[in-house]
C-alpha cells in the first residue's frame, strides 16, 4: 500500500495549476491586509470555509477575490516562491503553471513585465524545482486584451513561458473568439493548452480542438459521454490534464469512486493527475496520487508511470524532455530500492 512519505519522495511533474489558486490562505490574510482589501473572511477558519464552492461560479468569484490581493511585484515574487517551495517540498521535479497576467494588470494595474520577472524571480530562489509558464487567455476577454495575451507570450517565450492557455467558463464565449490570438502565440513556437470537457460535455472539447488546435486539453473528463470523441482523442493522444479532486469540489462529478479516471485509463486515453488550485480544494498534487491509489487500487508502478506521461507530455525540448524523464527513473529506482 502506498504511503504519504512515499508518493512525496517519488519524482514527479505537474501540467495543470494555476499559480493564483495555489496561495496559501496564510499569505492571502497577510496580502489582503498589507494592501487594504476586504476578504469575506478575516481569520484562516473564515478563508478555508470561504474556499468551500458550491459551484463553478462561486469558484470564479473567489478566484477573483484572491486576484485582487496582488497589487506589485512584490506580492507576485512572494506568490512565486512559497508556489516552488512546496512544489519543491513535493519533490515536483518540474511544474508548468498556469498564470493570468492579464486580470491582474487590469484589476491591481501590475505592469505585465514586471509580474514575469516578479514570477520568475521568485521561482529562481527554489532551485531544487523548475517551474515554467502558461499565461493563459479567459473565454470572456475582449479580442484585444487576449491579443495582449498572445503577444506577451510571446515575448517571453523561451524566457521562462513555454505555451498559451484558455480556460474560464465554457460554453458562454465561443471559443473562435480567440483563435486567432492562439494562432499567432502558436505559428511563434508555443504551445497550446486549452481548458475544455469540465463543466460542458463534449461539444466543449470539439470546439476547442476545432477552433484553438490545442496541444493538450486541461480536463477532458467528459470526454466519456460521447465514445466517438473517446476514439478521436485516442487516436490523436491528445493529451488530458485530469484534476480529480477539482472537480469533485466543482460537482462535475459526485464523488471520486464515480470520477471518469479509470474510464479514461482502460480507453487508453493520453492522460496526467494534476492539482488544479491546491488549497481551494484542500489538495496537493501527492494527495491526488494518494487519494487515486485507494480508490481505484492503483499500484506503486501505476502511480509512477502516471508521472512520467506527465514528464512525457511537458512542453520542453526533446533533450530536456529525456533528461527529465531519466532523473526521474533514477529517482524512483532508488526510492524502490529502500523497499526490498
Amino acid at each position: 500500500m502506498l504511503t504519504r512519505e512515499f508518493v512525496e519522495a517519488m519524482p514527479k511533474v505537474e501540467l495543470h495549476v494555476h499559480l493564483e489558486g495555489a496561495t496559501r490562505p496564510e499569505t492571502l490574510l497577510k496580502l489582503a491586509k498589507k494592501n487594504g482589501i476586504s476578504l469575506p473572511a478575516t481569520d484562516l477558519e473564515g478563508v478555508k470555509e470561504w474556499f468551500k464552492f458550491e459551484n463553478f461560479d462561486h469558484f470564479v468569484q473567489v478566484y477573483i477575490a484572491c486576484i485582487e490581493c496582488f497589487r506589485s511585484g512584490e506580492d507576485i515574487e512572494l506568490l512565486a516562491e512559497e508556489f516552488a517551495r512546496e512544489q519543491a517540498r513535493q519533490n515536483i521535479l518540474y511544474t508548468e503553471a498556469t498564470y493570468t497576467a492579464e486580470t491582474i494588470f487590469r484589476r491591481c494595474g501590475v505592469p505585465a513585465d514586471e509580474q514575469i520577472e516578479a514570477l520568475l524571480s521568485g521561482f529562481a530562489k527554489v532551485p531544487d524545482t523548475r517551474v515554467q509558464l502558461i499565461l493563459d487567455i479567459v473565454r470572456d476577454m475582449d479580442v484585444p486584451n487576449g491579443e495582449w495575451t498572445s503577444e506577451l507570450c510571446q515575448k517571453w517565450h523561451r524566457k521562462g513561458v513555454c505555451a498559451i492557455g484558455l480556460s474560464g467558463f465554457e460554453g458562454r464565449t465561443p471559443v473562435s473568439k480567440h483563435s486567432n490570438a492562439i494562432r499567432e502565440a502558436k505559428k511563434a513556437g508555443l504551445k497550446v493548452s486549452a481548458h475544455a470537457g469540465e463543466t460542458q460535455g463534449p461539444d466543449s472539447i470539439r470546439e476547442v480542438l476545432a477552433d484553438a488546435d490545442p496541444d493538450r486539453i486541461g480536463h477532458g473528463v467528459r470526454c466519456v459521454e460521447d465514445p466517438h470523441l473517446v476514439a478521436q482523442l485516442r487516436d490523436s493522444q491528445i493529451h488530458l490534464e485530469v484534476n480529480p479532486s477539482s472537480n469533485i469540489c466543482l460537482g462535475v462529478f459526485k464523488s471520486l469512486e464515480e470520477h471518469s479516471l479509470p474510464r479514461l485509463m482502460d480507453e487508453g486515453l493520453n492522460i496526467s493527475i494534476n492539482s488544479d488550485d491546491p488549497p481551494f480544494f484542500n489538495t496537493t498534487l501527492s494527495d491526488e496520487y494518494l487519494r487515486c491509489a485507494e480508490t481505484f487500487e492503483f499500484s506503486t508502478d501505476t502511480v509512477f508511470s502516471l508521472s512520467q506521461n506527465a514528464a512525457r507530455n511537458a512542453f520542453l525540448p526533446e533533450q530536456e524532455r529525456r533528461d527529465l524523464l531519466q532523473r526521474m527513473a533514477t529517482g524512483f529506482s532508488t526510492l524502490t530500492s529502500g523497499l526490498d
